[in-house]
């Protein structure tokens, strides 16, 4: 079975993408090919954040690899807080402060249109390759459910009543954001 580095210690994330891949990849995190710093995300863009954290654990371990950078894109906001999704609140990655910052941002709008979008950048052989997946949604006035993390309690994807957060992980990582652009992943890497 081949063995690809996910450049991310995130824990959600590595969940995640395994429930995607494991069939057909080993998928290891960065600290488990032996890369245990923090890489700073200093791009203007999920593409550039993307390819600064492959780049960074291909370079220290050698072994294919890819990241992703997923941002949150509200329209009232003029697509914020994006790039930034993260860190909206403060640099200390603080889910909750972030989403109740947001709430805040857009209390009494009524425009509340808004999607996710991930990047994923793969590094194969020492080339880069991108991929994009995205799910449009609304942001709600309240936190609704216990599941997921990030945004989640507060994203209700289009054609649905309830949060990702509520949805539970099975259907949430069938159709969000990053499902699409890691199925993308899968079929670029299968199809080799």
């Amino acid at each position: 079975m081949k063995k690809i580095v996910f450049a991310t210690n995130n824990s959600h994330k590595i969940d995640e993408v395994r429930s995607m891949l494991s069939a057909d990849f080993c998928i290891l995190s960065a600290a488990e090919a032996g890369c245990h710093d923090d890489i700073d995300e200093t791009a203007e863009t999920l593409e550039g954040n993307a390819a600064i954290k492959a780049q960074y654990v291909w370079e220290k371990t050698g072994l294919d690899c890819f990241a992703d950078d997923t941002g949150l894109e509200v329209d009232a906001l003029n697509g914020a807080p994006g790039v930034r999704s993260a860190r909206y609140a403060g640099d200390n990655h603080d889910f909750r402060a972030n989403m109740l910052k947001l709430l805040e941002n857009l209390e009494g709008e009524t425009k509340r249109t808004a999607r996710f979008r991930t990047v994923i950048c793969l590094i194969l052989s020492g080339k880069e390759y991108f991929f994009e997946g995205k799910i449009e949604g609304k942001i709600d006035t309240a936190e609704r459910g216990n599941e997921g993390f990030g945004y989640d309690p507060i994203f209700i994807p289009e054609g649905y009543n309830v949060s990702f957060a509520q949805l539970g992980n099975a259907e949430k990582n069938r159709i969000s954001h990053r499902a699409k652009a890691v199925e993308k992943l899968k079929d670029f890497l299968i199809h080799l």
